[in-house]
């Protein structure tokens, strides 16, 4: 089980910082957006470079469409944001003296119920204003096989939560 906590510690710091990152892309890209800071049009302003703060220097290149930049940029930051936050805590649930709690329970819960719900409504709504590429309908697949993967654990989770609780045992 010391092997299990380590490798969870690892992941659960690995998932923060990812998570971290996306997230203030995308807070740094919506401020650069909504006021026009750091940002130079590129290629007859069919695209945007987002530069590195107080730089000249391109940060991220983007399509030059409201359709693109909410769909295939803004959207995709938030939610990759989410779900390594998301990733984070049920790492973290692995690390835990004590496994089976209603805390850790909810955790995998949001997990599965993020990743089951939140990714095909996203690309099938994005699909009506950007073009999706086969591949993201493959990451669609994947994360709805990661949800039911947390499902069965959370269900685990629940029965030794139970059973802890009925002998009053600490496992």
């Amino acid at each position: 089980m010391n092997q299990t906590k380590i490798i969870a510690k690892i992941l659960y710091y690995i998932c923060i910082v990812l998570s971290a990152g996306y997230l203030i892309t995308f807070v740094y890209s919506m401020v650069c957006l909504l006021t026009g800071f750091a940002i130079t049009p590129y290629k007859d302003n069919m695209f945007l470079h987002i530069n590195y703060p107080f730089t000249e220097q391109s940060f991220l290149n983007i399509e030059r469409s409201c359709s693109y930049i909410i769909f295939s940029f803004l959207l995709v930051l938030i939610s990759y944001g989410i779900f390594f936050w998301l990733s984070a805590k049920v790492f973290k649930v692995f690390f835990q003296s004590k496994l089976f709690t209603k805390e850790n329970i909810l955790q995998l819960t949001r997990f599965y119920l993020y990743n089951i719900f939140i990714p095909l409504p996203i690309v099938i709504i994005a699909s009506f204003f950007v073009e999706v590429e086969s591949m993201i309908w493959g990451l669609v697949f994947i994360h709805f096989i990661l949800g039911i993967f947390c499902l069965f654990l959370a269900n685990i989770f629940r029965q030794g939560l139970h059973l802890q609780n009925e002998q009053d045992l600490f496992i």
